[in-house]
């Protein structure tokens, strides 16, 4: 085993990336991510065990976890930033794997529920607290590279969750896969307290209470009312209520963060086209793809009558784009505009294919479509990804991977309410999954549309974007503005404006 790192002392420059550092932290964040997926390998095995789960409380076992996910993860950067990004991953780690013990030891839904809500505040300390350690511990020259790690991380986490999830519902009960995940987070803690050195905090990453309860309960409220619309009624005072409520919690939330001194973060950043343009993209392009994988294994297990494991394996198709497809589009990285919106189309293109399927579907035209799907994610997700982070300076880094990824989860947890509730309209699975998947490609590519129009270029410059500003009376180490031209194929300049605020 490598010697344990050494601390960076404030001020200090990053030296040369260890590969064991980067292995633990691309490790934390697949793991994180897997829990994502796995769990819509076990729908038809908690479908039907003890713990008698209706359509909404399966619903809300699934997206329960990306809730509390995306809701924390914003904070979760921002404190990390100001007390320690490596306390932050551990502390992570610690939660992950509580909530993990908590589901396993489910004797109802309530705590099956609470377990994966626990084990998503976990999550919400591995992500941003994995990416940020990556930016601040990199040089501007490994800085692309490492990125790219943590972003192959996350689409393997998806292929491991299928897998991982497979194996689990053929083959033990799905208490193994909560199980599983206790001594596998204490391994990662003991990886991660190894190899990774503790970075230098910032005074800019402040929590902020009242605004984190304000934005995580007006996602609850908006998702409550997705997936308990079919049953109350869309037009029940309940429904319409919570409705409602989003929207105000949203309003105040925006209203407390322009008036606060120190707010979760500042809702004026999005008056920049290229950030709201980038978090658009990324939570249309995740919304796309939970759609699909809320009802793939539900499709290759009821209606073609797979085993568990040879769903998760007839899955893999959608991550084969993910890992080839990145490598072509860095040769059109000086394109963004055409690169995110190609692949959020391709995206939803594949799903209007997969809607077409039925019991007689061949699976080699199956897996076609499940590659359309890959080569849009791989396409457009890297890009999206380091627009996001690359909006921020270095020294915010936490709260950029948490913008970002909170992007990811929002739409990911709106994909899996969307999808389930235009599901639960119909009889069965094989009669609603159509309907359900080109719901979800009409909106899909309906934010595409938005997307491309924020993204169009407002300097007259092509489409190349410019390097996220330096925060005030700081000087960019050297290479630093090489290192964000590079990753976005820019030439760099100083904006001016909303991203500074931030800082």
């Amino acid at each position: 085993m490598p010697s344990p790192a050494r601390d960076l002392p404030d001020g200090a420059a990053p030296g040369r990336l260890r590969r064991a550092t980067l292995f633990a932290l691309c490790a934390c964040v697949l793991v994180a991510q897997s829990m994502v997926a796995a769990i819509n390998l076990l729908i038809p095995q908690l479908r039907s065990s003890s713990l008698h789960l209706s359509s909404g409380q399966l619903l809300w076992t699934v997206d329960a976890y990306v809730i509390v996910f995306a809701g924390l993860l914003i904070p979760a950067g921002a404190l990390g930033d100001r007390y320690g990004r490596k306390g932050a991953l551990l502390s992570g780690l610690a939660l992950f794997a509580a909530g993990a013990a908590v589901s396993a030891l489910a004797t109802g839904p309530a705590l099956l529920i609470a377990g994966r809500g626990v084990s998503g505040a976990g999550a919400a300390l591995i992500t941003p607290g994995t990416m940020s350690l990556l930016v601040q511990l990199s040089t501007p020259a490994e800085r692309p590279k490492a990125l790219a790690s943590w972003t192959l991380a996350i689409g393997a986490g998806g292929l491991a969750g299928n897998l991982g999830g497979g194996l689990v519902g053929q083959y033990l009960p799905w208490q193994a896969l909560f199980w599983a995940m206790v001594p596998l987070a204490a391994l990662l803690a003991l990886a991660v307290a190894r190899t990774t050195p503790r970075t230098p905090t910032t005074a800019a990453g402040r929590p902020d209470p009242l605004g984190t309860l304000l934005l995580t309960a007006g996602l609850v409220a908006v998702l409550f009312g997705i997936i308990e619309g079919p049953s109350y009624g869309w037009a029940s005072p309940r429904i319409l209520g919570a409705f409602a409520l989003g929207a105000l919690l949203a309003g105040l939330f925006t209203a407390h963060a322009l008036r606060s001194p120190a707010p979760l973060f500042d809702p004026a950043v999005f008056a920049a086209p290229r950030l709201r343009a980038t978090t658009l993209g990324t939570a249309a392009g995740f919304f796309g793809l939970f759609s699909l994988f809320y009802v793939n294994s539900q499709y290759l297990q009821e209606v073609k009558g797979y085993a568990p494991a040879l769903a998760g394996v007839a899955i893999v198709p959608l991550t084969i784009g993910m890992a080839l497809v990145p490598r072509l589009a860095a040769r059109w990285a000086d394109r963004p505009r055409t690169v995110v919106g190609g692949g959020l189309a391709l995206i939803g293109l594949g799903l209007l294919g997969v809607s077409t399927v039925d019991a007689g579907t061949p699976y080699a035209l199956y897996a076609g479509w499940l590659l359309v799907v890959s080569a849009g994610t791989g396409l457009s997700m890297p890009a999206l990804t380091l627009g996001v982070v690359t909006s921020l300076p270095p020294h915010r880094a936490g709260l950029g991977s948490g913008l970002g990824t909170s992007a990811r989860e929002v739409g990911a947890a709106l994909g899996v309410a969307v999808t389930g509730t235009v599901l639960a309209a119909h009889h069965d699975l094989a009669h609603g999954l159509g309907p359900a998947l080109r719901t979800s490609a009409l909106l899909l590519l309906a934010a595409t549309a938005v997307v491309l129009l924020e993204h169009r270029d407002r300097r007259g410059a092509g489409t190349r974007e410019a390097a996220p500003a330096q925060p005030a009376g700081q000087v960019a180490p050297d290479g630093q503005k090489e290192s964000y031209a590079a990753v976005n194929g820019a030439v760099t300049s100083e904006p001016s404006g909303p991203e500074e605020r931030i800082a």
